[in-house]
């Protein structure tokens, strides 16, 4: 299978999910090899071992030393288009006749191990498809990651630009399935946040005992911040940087203390002219008098923060 799409979209993930599906031995069941260190000729060797006679011909390759330890795992080759030629050639047999020849000549049968491939060519036009797509039929929330591609749009735009980056036929004619990856629908990007929101609540009860309250403006604005071919990562840099780095600050100068209530919200205002365009995310804690008992007024401390904060460049 060949999994195409933007970096931070699920690719590898859904990889490792169906490792567990398939009930493979959790660290042996699942091989992860990083295709971007077998850019050079003389690196097929790290995948199946160097000949009698070279340096580290006893060590054995990475996957053929795995494939012998568990046979039937889940392989996954991240970002596969990085790979040298000559890796690719090694791999024709793998996908072909389910058997690998490691470099002392002993063949490791394989023929139960699923091989995953994943990518990014394409995804921009991946993308601007999935999106107009949304748009022409206007889909559900529920249903915004179910994007039909049509049979025409792989023979048209797909094979041709795998084509012209690998140029052999033989290579993708064993390629069985072709996944493709969407961008995130606001639905989605909007449950994303909210999960990430909540791990890091359960962080900081847990640690500092403090109680982390949010309502649906905050999670409107960091999702704003989604960056289309960055994708869950980008979300998980937006919590970071708008919510939690300026807590931990507040954290740190004492304008938040244990056992506290903290509330965060956006707002359309902005204190400066740079920040017109976006909206700023306010931090507020339960007054004093209120602190131990859980209750009374909530305080804005976002300006206390900046003030306290010492200047970046």
């Amino acid at each position: 299978m060949l999994f195409l799409g933007s970096s931070g979209i699920g690719k590898t993930e859904l990889a490792k999910q169906v490792s567990v599906y398939l009930n493979r031995d959790q660290k042996k069941g699942f091989i992860r090899l990083d295709m971007s260190e077998y850019q050079e000729k003389h690196e097929v060797s790290k995948l199946i071992g160097s000949p009698p006679g070279y340096l580290g011909h006893d060590q054995g390759g990475q996957l053929t030393q795995k494939l012998k330890d568990c046979p039937n795992a889940v392989v996954l080759f991240d970002e596969v288009d990085k790979a040298h030629p000559d890796v690719l050639t090694v791999l024709l047999q793998l996908f072909d006749e389910g058997r690998l020849t490691d470099g002392k000549g002993k063949t490791v049968e394989c023929k139960d191990a699923v091989f995953i491939m994943t990518s990014n060519l394409g995804s921009k036009e991946i993308a601007d498809y999935a999106i107009k797509l949304r748009e022409d039929i206007n889909q559900a929330p529920e249903t915004a990651s179910n994007i039909p591609f049509p049979r025409k749009f792989r023979d048209e735009v797909v094979e041709p630009k795998l084509k012209r980056h690998f140029g052999r036929d033989e290579f993708l004619g064993r390629i069985n399935e072709i996944i493709y990856f969407v961008p995130f629908s606001r639905h989605q990007l909007l449950q994303l946040v909210s999960r990430d929101l909540s791990l890091w609540a359960q962080r900081a009860q847990a640690k500092h005992s403090l109680q982390l309250e949010w309502d649906s403006s905050l999670v409107d604005a960091v999702a704003d911040g989604y960056n289309l071919f960055y994708g869950a990562r980008s979300i998980k840099h937006e919590v970071e940087r708008r919510v939690i780095n300026p807590l931990a600050a507040a954290f740190e100068y004492g304008l938040i203390k244990k056992g506290d209530s903290v509330k965060v919200t956006a707002d359309s205002h902005s204190s400066s002219e740079a920040e017109s365009e976006s909206r700023v995310i306010r931090v507020f804690v339960r007054a004093d008098e209120g602190r131990k008992e859980g209750q009374g007024q909530f305080l804005d401390i976002t300006e206390s923060i900046r003030e306290e904060a010492p200047a970046t460049s």
